[in-house]
């Protein structure tokens, strides 16, 4: 689908005029690497370490909670799980390795110990839909 100047400018008037013109009227002086405490800035919801804090969701939530995996960052473990074989493990080792989203050496750990323990040492298969169960919508 192609978007020109046009529809960004019907869709988007404020960032259309921006962009044009130069100007930021939100600065952005930082970042948060914790997507809960993101969340809570961007809710107004602020808690002092003396008061009572904000409610947490415990590890195991109701199932019918769409928002439990909102955050969720799928890791190399994560992936691994999947797996059948350990040929399929070596492809996603290696492929998480090639890609940068793993270091040599986490790739070299994770190596050793598929080959010492196999493929079940990342925990339980993580079956089709997994993660729509987990969130109790499937």
């Amino acid at each position: 689908m192609a978007v020109n100047k046009k529809d960004i400018k019907k869709m988007f008037p404020h960032l259309y005029d921006e962009l044009q013109n130069g100007e930021s009227k939100v600065s952005i002086d930082g970042i948060r690497k914790d997507p809960l405490e993101a969340e809570s800035e961007a809710t107004g919801e602020h808690f002092d370490e003396c008061e009572e804090s904000p409610k947490q969701t415990p590890e195991v939530t109701e199932p019918t909670n769409p928002d439990k995996l909102r955050h969720f960052n799928p890791q190399a473990v994560d992936f691994l799980r999947r797996c059948d074989t350990e040929t399929q493990a070596e492809e996603i080792i290696t492929y998480l390795e090639k890609k940068g989203e793993i270091t040599k050496e986490y790739a070299t750990e994770l190596r050793f110990k598929m080959k010492k323990e196999g493929v079940r040492c990342f925990g339980p298969k993580k079956e089709e839909n997994h993660y729509f169960k987990e969130a109790g919508l499937f």
